[in-house]
């Protein structure tokens, strides 16, 4: 099935399982604000094999990613992933970039059956990764891992971190990601939460130029683009490529998948504990795997219905021509006003002849 003919009512484009907090990192964004040990109440083995066979049931070729923390923080990270593997699952590690990540785990990560690899570069040099990473070494160690990615014949992929501190470094983060040979840059524009509350954002109109600048490396590259927690990206590519009078057909990555899922709708979480969020940057829970089926949460859970509704959406987000192929960051919204439904403050848009409240971070309203 073509990724674009999922119905994102019935089942995540992505399923992200937080195997462990735990992680011996202090990255400044760090949403999961992450532990030196893991938790006594993580899914344990069993547990997290009954939670990827019912992951299975949401349809063929499901994709999984297991993170953290740091997933290899667990001495089962690569049983797992065979036993997701054997079950028709997509799956995927981003395992942290520290000294335990060789070549021989990613090696065996790739045996494993894993589909893919990615890691985080958040510094276009080795010092300001790791002053970013909070960990001498981690440059070096997250550059050896890319490399012996690439020599198993393992897809890579690279996140980066957009914000104050780390948006000048986008053109030489850019330049690595085409030296490691990576099928897809996934950038994440800052949610305040976790770690990353004493971050500073870009403004809106930063933002905006990024994405822009965005759309042209990605018409240009070897490699996909996909925005986290910014869907306006999408709305920002189709004013570029169109007249921006319509909203055209959904794009997709270099690996078709559909750009620009946002929280709840093409996308679940499953926590350490087993608690069902939208995403991890929104931390609501809607069940729990322990007592709650998973499908079934996803699927009916008010939550979750109501972030797949556009029309539920308030503020400029509700009254905006793309809310259909955007919607805007569910997660952001949250984090900045404490409703779900509200308009992002990030998006610098705002729709012809919208005359209502605009989110506190616009200084301005720019013209559309």
């Amino acid at each position: 099935m073509h990724p674009n003919a999922i119905d994102t009512d019935e089942r995540p484009f992505v399923l992200v399982w937080e195997l462990t907090r735990a992680c011996e990192l202090t990255c400044k964004h760090c949403r999961a604000d992450a532990q030196p040990e893991r938790h006594p109440d993580e899914l344990t083995t069993a547990e997290g094999k009954e939670l990827l066979d019912a992951a299975r049931r949401f349809g063929e070729n499901q994709l999984v990613v297991l993170s953290g923390g740091d997933p290899l923080a667990r001495d089962d990270t690569v049983e797992l992933i065979e036993h997701g593997a054997d079950r028709g699952l997509l799956m995927t590690l981003t395992p942290s970039g520290t000294a335990s990540l060789t070549p021989e785990r990613v090696g065996e990560i790739a045996d494993a059956g894993a589909r893919r690899l990615a890691v985080s570069v958040d510094g276009g040099s080795r010092a300001t990764h790791d002053e970013f990473r909070g960990e001498p070494g981690s440059f070096d160690s997250t550059i050896r891992a890319a490399e012996a990615a690439r020599d198993a014949g393992l897809p890579l992929q690279i996140n980066t971190t957009v914000c104050a501190e780390t948006v000048g470094e986008l053109p030489e983060i850019r330049e690595l990601v085409t030296d490691l040979d990576a099928v897809l840059w996934s950038v994440f524009f800052l949610v305040p939460i976790g770690r990353g509350t004493v971050l500073d954002s870009i403004d809106p109109a930063r933002a905006e130029r990024v994405m822009e600048w965005l759309v042209d490396v990605e018409e240009s590259a070897d490699f996909g683009i996909k925005t986290t927690e910014a869907p306006h990206y999408r709305r920002v590519a189709l004013q570029r490529r169109t007249d921006g009078s319509e909203p055209a057909a959904a794009a997709t990555d270099a690996i078709g998948r559909r750009v620009g899922i946002t929280a709840g709708d093409g996308f679940a979480f499953v926590s350490h504990v087993g608690d069902v969020f939208p995403s991890g940057f929104l931390p609501v829970s809607a069940g729990n795997v322990r007592e709650t089926d998973l499908v079934d949460c996803y699927r009916n859970a008010d939550l979750f219905t109501d972030l797949r509704d556009p029309d539920a959406l308030e503020g400029k987000c509700g009254a905006c021509e793309f809310r259909g192929v955007c919607g805007g960051s569910r997660s952001r919204a949250y984090a900045e006003t404490g409703d779900p439904l509200a308009s992002d403050p990030l998006c610098a848009y705002v729709p012809d002849g919208y005359e209502g409240p605009l989110p506190d971070s616009h200084e301005s309203r720019p013209h559309p």
